[in-house]
């Protein structure tokens, strides 16, 4: 057999003649790789389309100003009525303090100077303390674990404290304290009076449950059962009020060295001082 042969079963006049017209023998079948085929260009007919219907657009929106042009204005709401007051915000300045920045929000009770809620100490008694500010640090001093109520006070954002505390013939003494949270995300102030007002029953505090305070709904006096004794001293009793009203948590201490706690003096300061707040 010569090199000019074909292959048995094909030749090739019958080969061209059995492709499809418009296909040439090196394109391969569908759904096999190959080269990209270009896009089809787009005919006339369509470009033609394209423009009537942008034309169309244009001519809509045009014709619909037209049209809003010759109606009546519609009455704005009340909110965007002209002519309405200006607002009176300033910049701030050498004038500007805590209460004009949140005028809208002061509370003249719980915003306003927390000392002067104090309640002010019998005609006859002795000054032990001015009403005065009361920082963390001594605070958290007046607890038997000072580190501890220091972190509480941190968690629970503390904002500030006042007291106050005086002494009548030299057999009992008061001390009044104010405290006050950042009741932002919960009212911590009541949590917190709540807190102290749970542990009032053991045997190491007062041993009792107390007596609701005239007027209050949330607040107890509290008078220790059992005195505290030292070698060498005399016995000193003691008194307790707590309770919380418009987010002040409100704690009395009452000691007397001479004899057991008057609840009634107790309850009658305690009524006092709520009042006040």
């Amino acid at each position: 057999m010569s090199s000019a042969e074909e292959p048995s079963g094909t030749s090739s006049g019958t080969s061209s003649a059995e492709e499809p017209p418009g296909t040439s023998a090196s394109e391969e079948p569908p759904g096999t790789s190959g080269p990209v085929r270009p896009r089809r260009p787009r005919g006339r007919t369509a470009l033609i389309v394209a423009g009537a219907a942008a034309l169309g657009v244009l001519a809509g929106t045009v014709t619909g100003y037209a049209v809003q042009y010759q109606r009546q204005p519609t009455p704005l709401g009340p909110l965007a009525q002209q002519g309405l007051a200006e607002s009176k915000t300033a910049p701030a300045d050498k004038n500007t303090t805590a209460r004009t920045v949140s005028a809208n929000r002061w509370d003249e009770k719980s915003d306003g100077d927390l000392r002067r809620l104090l309640v002010a100490k019998p005609d006859a008694a002795k000054s032990g303390e001015q009403p005065a500010w009361q920082d963390l640090l001594l605070s958290s001093a007046d607890y038997e674990q000072p580190d501890g109520a220091f972190r509480q006070f941190l968690r629970d954002g503390f904002r500030r404290s006042a007291t106050t505390s005086w002494s009548q013939d030299g057999k009992v003494y008061v001390t009044v304290m104010l405290t006050q949270f950042r009741d932002d995300t919960a009212v911590v102030s009541k949590d917190y009076a709540r807190q102290q007002q749970e542990y009032m029953p053991d045997e190491d505090y007062a041993g009792n449950y107390g007596k609701p305070i005239p007027g209050s709904d949330n607040g107890h006096t509290y008078v220790f059962d059992k005195p505290v004794t030292k070698a060498g001293y005399e016995p000193l009793y003691e008194g307790r009020a707590l309770a919380w009203r418009n987010g002040v948590f409100m704690e009395i201490q009452y000691e007397n060295n001479s004899g057991p706690v008057s609840e009634s003096a107790l309850q009658a300061l305690a009524k006092q001082q709520l009042e006040r707040l």
